[in-house]
């Protein structure tokens, strides 16, 4: 009798523990669905709001508003400091040559002042522009997924640190090792690249692929010969302003053709060819690619908010910045 009354303690010991590490993998890192609503109840309702009206007049302004969340969590964390301006002592992360080409600052401001003004010092920019980026995306046929907020914003922002973003010119390994430093998936590499299904780059990403590969004037063997010549077309030695679709043909609109693409040896980037590199990468691209992207959706909805806790700074770490551009 004893010694079932001790097995039967030892099992029900067993079972709190299992829960208790349920608890902890679904405590999503400090972030809740909800955050904001006894605080500011329409926070996300403003926030889609203005988007809607931004994207509207201007749809191109997805992808570069996808891109700067990406760029933000790969940074120290999600914690807005890609929104950081530069100090006289401190070049910031968006004046970083990585991030040059990154666009839509002005969405994130206008949700900041529109919130502000409703709900001051509540909603911190990195959750603003978590929100945003969600919702641009919804607004051009992409997925819709729920965003556990409740990040703070980070102090910092340093431009040699941009050296940690996954670069379009990596390998497979080179990119896995990238995306497990931040506690991301081979999937969610795979995932995540898909965002190329939308929005355009400029010549100087990819010229060596085209130009001096090996640096003996030689172009990408993994690139699509007939692609190279169209490439060729468009973008010149040197050319520093010519801007090429990355999905050509719905470059606006965000689907699974970027999976066909990088299949037929036509992906952009150095980094989109490397996905035919691992079976498990490859294994998804040829999943796509034959069934018109049939979970791309789902997955990318569930990839982003895996990479939106990233580093997430809660409870009273960080601040909540008055003005996304400036510390308090």
């Amino acid at each position: 009798m004893a010694t079932q009354k001790l097995a039967s303690l030892f099992f029900l010991q067993q079972i709190i523990h299992v829960l208790f590490i349920l608890h902890l993998a679904n405590a999503d890192h400090g972030l809740k669905l909800g955050f904001y609503q006894k605080t500011c109840p329409d926070a996300e309702a403003i926030t889609r709001k203005i988007t809607h009206q931004h994207i509207s007049r201007a749809p191109t302004l997805a992808a570069p508003l996808l891109r700067m969340h990406f760029h933000d969590c790969f940074i120290r964390g999600c914690d807005g400091s890609v929104l950081l301006n530069s100090t006289k002592n401190n070049q910031a992360e968006k004046d970083a040559f990585a991030n040059l080409s990154l666009r839509g600052y002005q969405v994130i401001d206008a949700v900041k002042s529109a919130l502000e003004n409703k709900c001051p010092g509540v909603v911190s920019c990195a959750d603003i522009l978590a929100l945003v980026t969600r919702d641009a995306v919804s607004m051009i046929k992409g997925p819709f997924w729920d965003v556990p907020t409740g990040r703070r914003d980070g102090r910092e922002s340093v431009a040699s640190e941009t050296r940690d973003l996954p670069p379009p010119f990596g390998n497979i390994t080179l990119l896995k090792q990238k995306f497990a430093a931040k506690g991301l998936s081979v999937k969610d590499l795979v995932v995540l690249s898909g965002a190329h299904t939308i929005g355009t780059s400029h010549c100087s990403s990819f010229e060596t692929r085209l130009y001096n590969f090996t640096g003996k004037g030689d172009t990408d063997p993994t690139l699509d010969p007939n692609y190279v010549v169209h490439l060729k077309r468009k973008c010149q030695p040197g050319d520093t302003t010519t801007l090429v679709k990355m999905d050509p043909g719905s470059f606006r609109t965000f689907d699974g053709d970027y999976y066909t693409l990088v299949a037929k040896r036509r992906g952009l980037f150095q980094s989109d060819a490397a996905l035919l590199e691992d079976t498990e990468t490859k294994s998804y691209v040829k999943l796509q690619a034959n069934t018109y992207g049939s979970t791309f959706a789902k997955d990318f909805a569930e990839s982003m908010v895996n990479m939106g806790k990233i580093g997430v700074l809660t409870g009273k770490a960080g601040e909540i910045r008055k003005h996304c551009a400036f510390v308090n």
